[in-house]
C-alpha cells in the first residue's frame, strides 16, 4: 500500500535557476493494486516514483509505504532508501554482467536482507526465477541473455525482496515492439498472481491501459486525471488527456440547442452547419466547445441514407494496417480520422456515412487543455 500526500519537489541548476517537477502530488494505491503514472517525459512521473523509492529527497509533503511514514516535510522524517521496503525495476536492466543469473538475484537480496543466510537468500532467489519462468537459466552467465530475459532477471531481483512496494520505472521501454508485448502479458499475470501493490511509470499509454487497474494522466508536475483505463480513455476531462490516451478527434462546435427537457443531449453544430447529438452534462447553450471523437467510435457505412446522429463524410486516404483500417476524412467541414477493422470498404474520393453514439460524443470547453 502507497499513501502520497500534498508532494513537492524541486531541481536547482545554475542555469534554469529553480524548477519545480512535482507540484503537490496527492494519491493513494490499495492493496494488490497495479497504479500507473502516465506522461510525456518531463511531466514528473519519475520524480514521484525516485521520491518513493528515497532516490530523490522533496520539498514537502508525506509519502507512507504500508504503516511505516518513510517521508515527511514537516514532521523531519526521511527514511533512507534500504529500510523502505520498496523493490524497483529500472529501465536499464541493471544485470552485473561478471555474474550468473542465480547471483544477480541472490547477491543484492543478502544485501537487502542483512539478516539472510547465504542458503536461504539461494533458495528465495531460485524461487524468484522460477516465477519469472527463468529456472533454468540460473547458472548461465548474464549477459549471454537476450533484452526481455535480462529485465526478467531484474524483476526477479525485485521480487525476491517480498516488498510492500514494487516501483516500475519504464521497465520494458528498451524492448522491441514484440517482446515488449509479451513481457507486458507476463507482468501483468504476475503481479496479478502474486497480489504485489505497484507504482508504475511510462510514457506509453498501451502499456498503462493494459496494465493498470487505475491510471493517473501527469502533465507540468500534477495530476491532471485519475481513474480506471476505461474511464479515462473514454471521457478524458481534457484535450491533453484526450489526445495523450489515444487518438482524438477534436471539432470546433457550438452547442445551439438540446434535445430533451433534462438537458441530457445537446444538439452541437459542426463548422459547415451539420449538427451532431451529444451527451450532456454540465452543457451551457450557445456556447463553444470542443467535439472530442475517438476514430475506433465512429461507425463507417457506405449507404450514404440519413441516419439517427449520422453525418455525411468523403474519404481523403485510406490506409490498411493489417487488422483493421484508417480513414482519414472531410466530415463537418473538418479533417478526422476514422478506423474500422477489417479490410478497406471505400476507397479515396467515397462518399460514406459516420454514426456516432451520443455517448461517445464528448464536449469539452475550448480552454480545457
Amino acid at each position: 500500500m502507497l499513501n502520497i500526500s500534498d508532494l513537492k519537489l524541486s531541481y536547482h541548476s545554475s542555469s534554469l535557476g529553480s524548477v519545480q517537477a512535482v507540484k503537490g502530488v496527492s494519491f493513494e494505491i490499495g492493496q494488490g493494486e497495479f497504479y500507473t503514472l502516465l506522461g510525456p517525459s518531463g511531466c514528473g512521473k519519475t520524480s514521484t516514483l525516485r521520491s518513493v523509492a528515497g532516490l530523490e529527497t522533496p520539498d514537502q509533503g508525506e509519502i507512507t509505504v504500508g504503516d511505516t511514514l518513510v517521508f515527511s516535510g514537516t514532521r523531519n522524517v526521511s527514511v533512507p532508501t534500504y529500510k523502505r521496503d520498496c523493490a524497483m525495476v529500472f529501465q536499464s536492466y541493471a544485470i552485473w554482467p561478471h555474474m550468473t543469473v542465480l547471483e544477480n538475484v541472490a547477491v543484492p537480496l543478502r544485501k537487502g536482507r542483512p539478516g539472510l543466510g547465504k542458503t536461504e537468500a539461494i533458495t528465495k532467489a531460485k524461487d524468484a526465477l522460477d516465477m519469472v519462468r527463468l529456472g533454468d537459466y540460473a547458472n548461465r552467465p548474464a549477459p549471454y541473455l537476450s533484452g526481455g530475459q535480462q529485465q526478467r532477471v531484474a524483476l526477479a531481483r525485485a521480487l525476491a525482496l517480498e516488498p510492500t512496494l514494487l516501483l516500475l520505472d519504464e521497465p520494458l521501454s528498451n524492448l522491441d515492439a514484440k517482446l515488449r508485448e509479451e513481457t507486458r502479458r507476463e507482468l501483468k499475470s504476475l503481479v496479478s498472481r502474486l497480489n504485489i501493490t505497484s507504482l508504475y511509470v511510462t510514457h506509453d499509454q498501451i502499456e498503462a491501459l493494459a496494465l493498470s487497474d487505475r491510471i493517473a494522466v501527469m502533465q507540468d508536475g500534477v495530476i491532471v486525471q485519475e481513474g480506471t483505463p476505461s474511464d479515462v480513455y473514454a471521457y478524458p476531462n481534457s484535450g491533453y488527456v484526450a489526445d495523450f490516451l489515444g487518438n482524438a478527434n477534436e471539432i470546433d462546435v457550438i452547442v445551439t440547442s438540446f434535445q430533451d427537457t433534462e438537458k441530457t443531449l445537446a444538439v452541437a453544430t459542426l463548422p459547415d452547419g451539420s449538427s451532431v447529438i451529444c451527451a450532456s452534462k454540465g452543457i451551457k447553450e450557445n456556447q463553444k466547445y470542443n467535439l472530442i471523437l475517438r476514430p475506433e467510435h465512429m461507425e463507417i457505412s457506405t449507404r450514404t441514407k440519413k441516419a439517427e446522429n449520422s453525418l455525411p463524410a468523403t474519404v481523403t486516404n485510406a490506409t490498411f494496417l493489417g487488422e483493421m483500417t484508417e480513414y482519414e476524412l472531410e466530415m463537418g467541414g473538418s479533417n478526422v480520422i476514422a478506423k474500422r477493422l477489417g479490410s478497406p470498404i471505400a476507397a479515396s474520393g467515397s462518399k460514406i456515412a459516420i454514426t456516432i453514439d451520443p455517448r461517445y460524443c464528448l464536449l469539452l470547453p475550448r480552454d480545457k487543455r
